[in-house]
């Protein structure tokens, strides 16, 4: 017997899992890779804004709208990633292919990155640990989802998740914007 498909269940967990993954590997990276330094290089300044913009700060809050596009492109493909053996490794597999390594463009840390643009080594391979963090999270995020959405606790967990990114994306949008003193 076939399970009967619930769409808004399906997009909920595609938005915070994407989103909730998106925010922490941020976080990492923000702390980790130290974005903000590396943001400001002659390199990556030319093309990345500060990490203290407004527009940066709201940035997390407004993956819900990619978490949408996401579920929207991997709604045909659902049941072979969300019901097949091994289907969220290979999804993640195909997020670090598409998104990472072989993007259509000569993005950093690409393919073509490194043949057509004239940014140096180290600093295309810096984005790799965040999108492998991204990954894991959010596969592992819809993996607990899942297999336990049925609880009320998962939902709970998620939206308040999910209000808090919002609610930090918005204060940090009006720091940068002076309307809140820090």
């Amino acid at each position: 017997m076939e399970k009967k498909f619930n769409a808004v269940k399906y997009f909920w967990q595609m938005v915070y899992a994407h989103t909730i993954a998106y925010f922490l590997a941020g976080l990492f990276a923000l702390v980790v890779v130290n974005y903000k330094e590396l943001f400001a290089t002659e390199i990556i300044s030319t093309f990345m804004r500060p990490v203290d913009e407004p527009i940066v700060a709201l940035g997390p809050s407004l993956q819900i709208f990619r978490g949408i596009i996401i579920a929207l492109v991997l709604l045909p493909l659902r049941k072979a990633f969300f019901e097949e053996k091994y289907g969220l490794i290979k999804l993640g597999l195909i997020i670090i292919g598409f998104s990472l390594l072989s993007t259509i463009g000569p993005t950093m840390g690409s393919f073509d990155g490194y043949i057509f643009t004239k940014i140096p080594y180290m600093y295309q391979i810096l984005g790799y640990l965040e999108a492998i963090i991204y990954v894991l999270l959010f596969i592992g995020i819809i993996k607990v989802s899942i297999k336990y959405g049925h609880k009320k606790i998962i939902t709970i967990l998620s939206i308040i998740m999910m209000l808090l990114i919002i609610l930090m994306g918005i204060m940090g949008f009006l720091a940068a914007k002076g309307y809140i003193k820090m």
